[in-house]
C-alpha cells in the first residue's frame, strides 16, 4: 500500500465522494489480503459494511477507458464443436476458482472472437466491460503508456470483482512486438507496460476475468502471449461449419422481406460452389446485403447476387457453365431469370455447337 491511497481515502471523505472512497478502501483491503494479511482485510470490509456505506453495482461504475457492453439479449453462437468446447472449458476453468482468468482470443476478422468474448461474460453471469482504445491511445508521447496503467488501476478498482470481464478488443491496437523492425520505440514501450500491468493485476486480482482479441496472432509479441492462460484459435471453421453458420443467418434475416422465396437448397448450392467461403463476420454481411439489396419484384434475386459476391459474374457465366457445377435447370432458371424451357434449349443449343 502507498501513502497516496490514504491521501486518496482523505480526500474522497472530505468531497463526500463515497463510491470513490469504497473502490480506494476495497483496493486497500486488496493489497493486504494479497501480503497474507487476511484478518485485515476482512477487518476493513466489515467496517465498510457497518458504516453502510452506498454499494455500487458495475452498472454505476464511471471509467474514462471502461465501457460497459449490454449483453441481455444475445443470439445463441454458431461455433465449430472445437471452438465451442473451448469456450466450454473457459467457463469451467473460471469457475474452478484456481487462477486461470485470462485468455487470448485469436484469429481472422469476422471468426466470431468478440461475440465469443460477450457469451464468456453471459454464460458466466457477469457484467463485461470493453477496453476504449480511441480514449486510450494518445498522440501525445508517453501519455498512452501513462493511460494504459490508469486503466489497469480502474480494472483493479472495478465494484465486484468477482462479477465482471473485461474485454481488451482488437489488442493488437496497442501491443505489437517489441523486437519488431517495423514497430515504434512508443508502441514498444506500450507493450513492455501492458506486460508489467498484467503481472500487476494477477498479483493483486485473481477474481477478474480478463480477454483480449487479435487478428494479427504472428505479429504478437511473445512475452506477451505467456502472460495468457489459454490462447484459443478461432481460425477452424471448415466449409460444413460456414455452410450452417450461413443458414442460420439466411433463415433469421429472410423474415424480415416481403416477397422473397426462401429456397434453401439452392443457397446452400451456391455456397458450396464457392471457392473459398468468408468467414462468419462477412458471410454475415453478403446475406444481408444480397436481401436488402434485391429486387421486389423477383423473389430469387438475392440468390443471384449471392452468385456474385461468393463465385463471380452471372452474367458472364454460361448457362452450360453453370449446368456443369452442378446446377439443375430449374436452378439455372432462377439464378438466368429466363424460362425452363428457354434454359432447356439453350443447353440443347450450346451442346450441338460444341
Amino acid at each position: 500500500m502507498k501513502k497516496q491511497n490514504v491521501l486518496n481515502l482523505i480526500r474522497y471523505h472530505v468531497e463526500r465522494n463515497e463510491t470513490a472512497f469504497r473502490n480506494e478502501a476495497i483496493q486497500i483491503a486488496r493489497y493486504f489480503d494479497s501480503i497474507g494479511d487476511s484478518e485485515l482485510a476482512e477487518y476493513i470490509m466489515g467496517l465498510m459494511s457497518e458504516a453502510n456505506l452506498y454499494v455500487p453495482q458495475s452498472s454505476d461504475f464511471e471509467s474514462d477507458f471502461l465501457k460497459q457492453v449490454d449483453i441481455r439479449d444475445m443470439n445463441p453462437l454458431d461455433l465449430p464443436v472445437e471452438i465451442a468446447n473451448d469456450i466450454k472449458g473457459i467457463i469451467n476453468a473460471v469457475n474452478h476458482n484456481v487462477g486461470i482468468n485470462k485468455f487470448l482470443f485469436e484469429g481472422l476478422p469476422g471468426s466470431g472472437k468478440t461475440e465469443a468474448a460477450k457469451y464468456v461474460a453471459r454464460l458466466l453471469d457477469r457484467s463485461l466491460f470493453y477496453v476504449d482504445f480511441e480514449n486510450l491511445i494518445d498522440s501525445k508521447l508517453g501519455q498512452t503508456n501513462k493511460n494504459i496503467t490508469n486503466v489497469f488501476q480502474e480494472i483493479n478498482m472495478l465494484p465486484y470483482s468477482n462479477r465482471v470481464v473485461v474485454l481488451f478488443d482488437e489488442i493488437d491496437v496497442i501491443a505489437l512486438d517489441r523486437i519488431n523492425s517495423n514497430d515504434v520505440r512508443e508502441m514498444g514501450r506500450v507493450t513492455s507496460t501492458i506486460l508489467r500491468e498484467l503481472d500487476r493485476l494477477t498479483d493483486l486480482n485473481k477474481e477478474i476475468v480478463i480477454i483480449a482479441t487479435t487478428n494479427l496472432f504472428s505479429n504478437f509479441d511473445k512475452a506477451l502471449i505467456r502472460r495468457f492462460d489459454a490462447v484459443i484459435s478461432f481460425n477452424r471453421y471448415s466449409t460444413e461449419d460456414l455452410i450452417t453458420v450461413a443458414e442460420h443467418y439466411l433463415s433469421s434475416f429472410i423474415k424480415n422481406f416481403k416477397g422473397i422465396s426462401k429456397d434453401t437448397r439452392l443457397f446452400k448450392k451456391i455456397l458450396k460452389s464457392a471457392d473459398k467461403l468468408p468467414y462468419p463476420g462477412e458471410l454475415k454481411n453478403i446475406i444481408k446485403t444480397s436481401l436488402a439489396f434485391s429486387d421486389v419484384e423477383s423473389e430469387h434475386d438475392y440468390l443471384r447476387r449471392m452468385y456474385n459476391s461468393l463465385i463471380g459474374n452471372l452474367e458472364q457465366t454460361s448457362i452450360s457453365e453453370l449446368y456443369e457445377k452442378g446446377f439443375t435447370v430449374r436452378e439455372i432458371e432462377k439464378l438466368k431469370g429466363e424460362s425452363k424451357s428457354t434454359v432447356s434449349r439453350k443447353l440443347k443449343q450450346e451442346d450441338e455447337d460444341e
